[in-house]
């Protein structure tokens, strides 16, 4: 490991040694560490909600393929609930 090396990293411990102190050690730090504790917290209800949302559409995706499949499966023909074009008088 060269110099650049070793100076960029002791640089790097040091501001998370200094920022591990602040936010443990003072009165502002634990303040800021509960509002970020705050937003992580809500952000990952947001994301549990999303991700309960993309569910629900995959879920729907799903049963609309299923339900093409099943109709397509059957030769091609309307199903009994959509009379075909044949039968019609206009």
């Amino acid at each position: 490991m060269d110099k650049s090396h070793e100076k960029a990293a002791t640089i790097m411990g040091s501001v998370i040694g200094a920022m591990v102190v602040y936010l443990f050690f003072t009165e502002s730090g634990r303040s800021r560490r509960r509002q970020i504790e705050l937003a992580l917290e809500d952000f990952s209800r947001e994301l549990m909600t999303f991700r309960n949302a993309v569910e629900r559409a995959a879920g729907v995706a799903t049963d609309t393929w299923k339900l093409l499949n099943d109709t397509f499966a059957e030769g091609g023909k309307s199903p009994a609930r959509y009379p075909s074009r044949e039968k019609s008088r206009f």
